[in-house]
């Protein structure tokens, strides 16, 4: 990941490289994964949790990352555990403080196919979030590619690639959070919400930050 300047009077840009996974569960609990492989905070993955009572939770690796995410979007809590992710073939394991989750990726569909034959320095770019926001584009409904977050900052998603999630299981707190389900209703940490239909999607995000 870079940190980038751009024109003169631009406030200062961060990128991160790596996937989002959106599921929800048939508890009503949805979570979102962001598994980072480059970034201004080095590699690492954060937890997004909404519960049915509309709690919203953030599960970070470090006290830098949980103040740089939790300022970014909005959460009730915030807590600072160890995030482990891997990744075997298409299954994708998550051990985050009190949450267990498990999930496979599915095979492509046409759009997925699509995105991943953007080049990355193209899907970098503000202008391709832009060109990919939905809901009159390439994207589903609840999927916003570009908005405004807290703490005065502007954020764009670059998507270059979709993959279908196959199944999953999840325990929080030592509860199965039932089988998987649409990520309904859609979460609210930030300025849009991740596929109705749970999905593993490739990203490159930019976040400028405010003054």
């Amino acid at each position: 990941m870079s940190r980038t300047r751009g024109t003169r009077g631009r406030h200062p840009r961060l990128r991160f490289d790596g996937w989002i996974a959106g599921v929800g569960t048939s508890s009503g609990t949805r979570v979102v994964l962001g598994h980072w492989q480059r970034s201004q905070f080095g590699p690492f993955s954060d937890v997004m949790i909404e519960r049915a009572d509309g709690e919203r939770l953030l599960l970070a690796p470090s006290h830098r990352t949980a103040d740089f995410v939790g300022d970014t979007y909005g959460f009730d809590t915030v807590r600072v555990v160890p995030v482990e992710v891997s990744v075997a073939d298409d299954t994708w394991t998550v051990a985050a403080g009190p949450l267990e989750l498990r999930f496979t990726a599915g095979r492509r569909r046409p759009l997925g196919v699509l995105l991943r034959a953007v080049p990355g320095v193209v899907a970098a770019l503000p202008a391709w979030a832009a060109l990919t926001n939905g809901p009159a584009h390439l994207l589903p409904t609840q999927v916003r590619t570009r908005g405004r977050t807290g703490a005065r900052r502007r954020e764009w998603y670059g998507v270059r690639d979709m993959r279908p999630v196959g199944g999953m299981s999840a325990v929080f707190e030592g509860l199965d959070l039932g089988v998987m389900a649409p990520v309904e209703p859609p979460v609210r940490f930030g300025f849009g919400s991740v596929p109705r239909k749970p999905t593993l999607t490739r990203v490159t995000t930019t976040v400028e930050l405010g003054r």
